[in-house]
């Protein structure tokens, strides 16, 4: 049997293709929209891709299974364990096979298993896999959305991120039921789970790619609940805010994704006098200039009104709260390797219009006509005395962060809810903005310089000012 697990940085996220090396058949679970890295394995082995299937309907990227399957020629089999009210819109179209709960798929000797894991969505499935080469007990368990290292999924996406309202309690009972189900199955089950550490599918994920079952009921907390009620109370509790995309993203994925018909575009480098002061404003019509450069060269010079969202970890996250499919974008990057990735990555939840790329030269004639600007960034003694002389605090973190301890009188603006609640916020005094570190602050001032306020970020965010000792309130 051949097992290969691809990992997604900027999703946290993991696919997987099972082959049996005997029959040269190969399956990919859970394929990203850019479908290159399979086929080049693919190709690599020898194989042919007969199937390709997923394990729900996904809300943190645009699904690449109909993408895999229309390129290959390979059967796309999907759930077929969803409710009336949410279920696959494209299974006709496509000529998909619905899966059921207890069936198998094939692969020479190597055999995966439909199991019916509800909870995270009311259709998840996942998959036991077999080496019948070496034994018929089951060496894993590609387990999705449902179960991860150290955590479950998350149940109140269908809810909060879809829409659809009283599902979130019912579906925390289904994963309860889902993970009794696992009784029957030995300790040494390996599980691959569909995310990792970073991912908003769940609050807890370890950083370790995979587990076994046998450790995850020594030391995961799921397991640790005394009954039902007590996993539902816990389960539901402090989950991170979902990102503004994922109810697209779920629409997207029940529907049918939209098809790339081909591999991604590079972005082109534009000339220098593409550039206008009117093309960087922020206007409802004109596309979105996004500063890919890391915050310090953002904060020493960048065109106005451009959003720094630099390159790196994080990226995808904020890229799918704040840039909307309707317009286009332009990169201001640092090199053509930056520009492709960032718009490899826009491409993965399905931001395709990008332009093109400036380079950083550009800034030199902007600012002949005084169209760059400078971050404010100051230490925590300013940021005190400005707080003094009446400027506004604003802990962009989330919830739970907020509560564990921030500095008191300060409101509480989650990054991504930023941009609808920057109009509370005064125009006639700077707005100190702080995250943890400093990287998600330097988000929020370049969001908030773009609606014409004054924002001054503080720098190294509240690890600086609990290294410094200074005094921190907890609670709302």
């Amino acid at each position: 049997m051949l097992l290969r697990r691809f990992y997604e940085d900027g999703l946290a996220q993991a696919s997987y293709l099972v082959g049996c090396q005997a029959t040269g058949e190969a399956l990919v679970v859970d394929p990203l929209r850019d479908v290159r890295p399979y086929l080049e394995e693919l190709d690599a082995q020898g194989m042919t891709l007969r199937w390709v299937t997923e394990t729900h309907i996904h809300a943190d990227y645009l699904s690449g299974s109909r993408e895999l399957a229309r390129g290959t020629g390979a059967e796309l089999l999907l759930s077929g364990e969803a409710p009336d009210d949410w279920r696959y819109g494209f299974v006709e179209s496509d000529g998909a096979r619905l899966l059921h709960d207890g069936e198998e798929i094939t692969l020479g000797k190597v055999r995966l298993g439909v199991v019916h894991t509800p909870g995270h969505t009311p259709e998840h499935i996942s998959f036991t896999v077999t080496d019948g080469a070496a034994s018929d007990e089951p060496l894993g368990l590609l387990s999705g959305d449902f179960l991860f290292v150290g955590d479950v999924g998350r149940p109140d996406l269908l809810e909060k991120a879809a829409g659809i309202e009283g599902t979130m309690e019912a579906g925390a009972r289904q994963l309860w039921a889902s993970l009794q189900r696992l009784d029957r199955f030995p300790d040494w089950i390996q599980i691959l789970p569909g995310h990792g550490a970073g991912s908003a599918c769940g609050k807890a994920l370890g950083a370790v790619p995979t587990s076994t079952l046998g450790y995850e009921r020594l030391v995961g907390w799921a397991f640790q609940c005394a009954d039902e009620e007590d996993f539902v109370a816990r389960v539901l509790e402090d989950q991170p805010e979902p990102p503004s995309y994922f109810a697209r993203m779920k629409r997207l994925n029940r529907d049918g994704p939209p098809l790339l018909g081909g591999d991604i575009s590079r972005p082109s480098r534009l000339p220098a006098e593409t550039w206008t002061p009117t093309a960087t404003e922020d206007t409802k019509d004109g596309p979105v200039l996004v500063d890919l450069r890391d915050r310090d060269a953002y904060a020493r010079a960048h065109l106005a009104g451009g959003l720094n969202l630099p390159a790196g970890d994080g990226f995808l996250e904020w890229a799918g709260w704040f840039l909307e499919p309707e317009r286009s974008v332009r990169f201001l990057a640092p090199s053509q390797e930056v520009a492709d990735e960032a718009a490899r990555s826009l491409a993965l939840i399905g931001l395709d219009r990008v332009e093109g790329w400036l380079p950083p030269e550009v800034l030199e004639s902007a600012s002949r006509v005084g169209a760059t600007a400078t971050l404010r960034r100051v230490a925590w003694d300013e940021a005190e005395r400005l707080r003094e002389e009446g400027a506004e605090a604003v802990d962009v973190r989330r919830g739970t962060e907020f509560r564990e301890g921030h500095w008191a009188g300060a409101r509480h603006i989650h990054l991504g809810h930023l941009p609808d609640r920057s109009q509370d916020l005064p125009s006639d005094q700077p707005v100190l903005v702080y995250c943890r570190s400093g990287a998600r602050s330097a988000i929020a001032a370049s969001l908030l310089e773009r609606r014409g306020l004054e924002a001054v970020d503080v720098a190294g965010g509240i690890l600086e000012r609990t290294r410094r000792g200074l005094p921190l309130a907890e609670g709302p």
